[in-house]
This record gives C-alpha cells, sequence and structure tokens, in this order.
C-alpha cells in the first residue's frame, strides 16, 4: 500500500501514538487506533489545522462474532475546509468493549454513541448521557449482538383479502381521477 498523506499527517501531529492504516475498497482513508489513543487522536483530527476534521458524520460499530477482536467501532468524519474524509476503527476485545467518548470533541457523537450502546452494548466511558436511545428502558441486553437470542414464536397475523365488487372498483376509479383534476 502506497503511503496516503492523511496518514503521514496524522502519524506526524501525534508521534507517540500508533496508527495503523487499513485497506478501503471505498478510497476513503481508513486508520485503525487503540482505545486508549481516541480521545487524544480525535482532539487533534479536530483542531489542528492541517486536518480540520470538524464534522462527524458516521459512528457504528460492527459485531465480528465469534471473532476476536470481537468489535470495531467506525467513526466517519469530513474535514470540509480540505475535502477529505477520514475513517478511523477502534477494535474491542468482546470481554472489554469500552471505549472513551468522544462526545466533548464531536458533540454529535453524543446520541450516536447512546445508539452504539444501546444496539451492541459497547460502552462509552465518560459519556454524559448513557441511557438507552432506541430501546425500552427495562429491554434486556443489545440486539444488534450477534449472540443475541432470536426467539420468534409468535404466529404470523393473517388478514382477510379487500373484496370490492366490480362496480365499487370502478367507482374508486372514477373518484380518484376526479380528485386529481
Amino acid at each position: 500500500m502506497e503511503p496516503n498523506p492523511i496518514v503521514a499527517l496524522i502519524q506526524g501531529t501525534l508521534s507517540e501514538v500508533r496508527i495503523e492504516p487499513a485497506a478501503s475498497v471505498d478510497r476513503i482513508t481508513t486508520v485503525y487506533v487503540a482505545p486508549g489513543d481516541l480521545t487524544e487522536v480525535a482532539g487533534a483530527l479536530h483542531d489542528h489545522p492541517d486536518l480540520a476534521f470538524t464534522f462527524l458524520a458516521e459512528l457504528t460499530a460492527a459485531d465480528c462474532w465469534p471473532g476476536e477482536p470481537r468489535f470495531e467501532v467506525v467513526y466517519l468524519m469530513v474535514s470540509i475546509a480540505h475535502r477529505r474524509r477520514l475513517r478511523v476503527k477502534v477494535r474491542l476485545r468482546g470481554d472489554a468493549a469500552r471505549v472513551p467518548t468522544v462526545s466533548a470533541v464531536w458533540p454529535a457523537a453524543n446520541w450516536l454513541e447512546r445508539e452504539v450502546w444501546d444496539l451492541f452494548g459497547i460502552a462509552f466511558e465518560g459519556h454524559p448521557d448513557p441511557r438507552r436511545l432506541l430501546m425500552p428502558e427495562d429491554w434486556e441486553g443489545h440486539p444488534l449482538r450477534k449472540d443475541y437470542p432470536v426467539q420468534i414464536r409468535k404466529a404470523a397475523p393473517v388478514f382477510e383479502p379487500l373484496q370490492l365488487t366490480e362496480d365499487e372498483f370502478r367507482a374508486n376509479l372514477l373518484k380518484d381521477r376526479l380528485a386529481r383534476e
């Protein structure tokens, strides 16, 4: 893989942090960072004038179960000033699904982190409001985990088809045509 100028700039800015470039099929520069370095990397990506990734477009996760590391938290950010995009991924073991919050750097991360916690069970340490967002408060488990027990024991609903006479059908068509005119 040829050297990427964005990766080189990040590595030059954060010399103490290990940045691992990753292949990408969609031509978005992608890097892996360690969970402990995420806060420092996020701050530099946002604040450094040559990077200026001020817009967090997406934050999601992937469950790679039964593999380890089990989870990947994925951040997609945009530098509007420099017209570039960057994907940052953080690998997390299944028994240590915790990562620091980036909601102080990008306020948009607040609800996105709540959504990831709610659906995947990945905790965001230091998050200002770690309540469930999509699932009811009394919900047990995290439904987007691949080992989430799916038990479908509900009978499929059966509905009677709508029966119209030929005259009722013609009257409905006529009424619809008149309404459009």
